[in-house]
């Protein structure tokens, strides 16, 4: 499989921000820790409003710091799976097929974890590496008891139509229905999927190269494969 980098870096970048941070938040807690306590008992010996205030933004910082750990590790698994799912297509697709990813579109915004092209069409995914229990009912999206802010449903369709008015813009494919496919990928074997109609479909990574094969849109050649790949990179 060929495997192109786009020049999005979201994940990444997100990750190192609040790695940066919630290093920052420890280091500004133990040090407002250390000089309270200090204080306590070498100076002052006895707690007053000013080592009360003080000890409060320490716990501030302490808060601050979970936050931002918790952050981390969310963005660095969001890296994890996109990593899977490149591995595993790597290993199962050959050579007739590509991967860009890391898309970030310059005309109309967004980021897109993968696009795959192949002679069996073009599909874009929306990769997530959640564990748990997770419900799809259709469109709606939720955790037991917890609707989800971002439906996956939802990115996967917006970006799915991003990348078709890309292939449609291009001369060559103006008569020519390209098969262009929106796809969500779990790649956490500790998800626990309940999916009921999915107006996306939704597979595990293991599914994915199998899926992506056995397609009967139009076939593409070499030719028009490595057009599409230079317009998306264009865009």
């Amino acid at each position: 499989m060929r495997k192109i980098d786009g020049s999005s870096n979201y994940l990444k970048n997100q990750s190192r921000k609040y790695l940066s941070r919630a290093i920052l938040s420890l280091f500004l807690f133990g040090l407002i820790f250390f000089l309270t306590v200090y204080n306590i008992i070498f100076k002052t010996h006895n707690i007053g409003v000013f080592e009360i205030a003080i000890f409060a933004v320490s716990l501030i910082s302490l808060i601050t710091f979970r936050y931002n750990q918790h952050k981390y590790h969310v963005y660095k698994g969001g890296r994890q799976g996109e990593k899977i799912v490149i591995k595993t297509l790597a290993d199962r697709l050959n050579d007739e097929y590509w991967i860009i990813n890391g898309v970030y579109l310059k005309r109309g915004g967004g980021d897109i974890d993968h696009i795959v092209l192949g002679p069996t069409g073009v599909y874009v995914l929306e990769t997530k590496n959640w564990s748990g229990k997770i419900i799809c009912n259709g469109n709606q999206w939720q955790r037991p008891g917890k609707k989800m802010k971002n439906c996956p449903s939802i990115q996967a369709k917006n970006n799915t139509q991003k990348v078709k008015r890309i292939i449609d813009s291009l001369q060559l494919f103006r008569d020519y229905d390209i098969w262009v496919e929106g796809l969500i990928v779990f790649t956490n074997t500790h998800a626990d999927l309940s999916i009921n109609n999915p107006v996306i479909t939704v597979l595990r990574v293991q599914q994915l190269p199998d899926y992506i094969k056995k397609q009967k849109g139009n076939r593409l050649t070499k030719e028009q494969i490595q057009q599409i790949v230079k317009q998306i990179q264009n865009a």
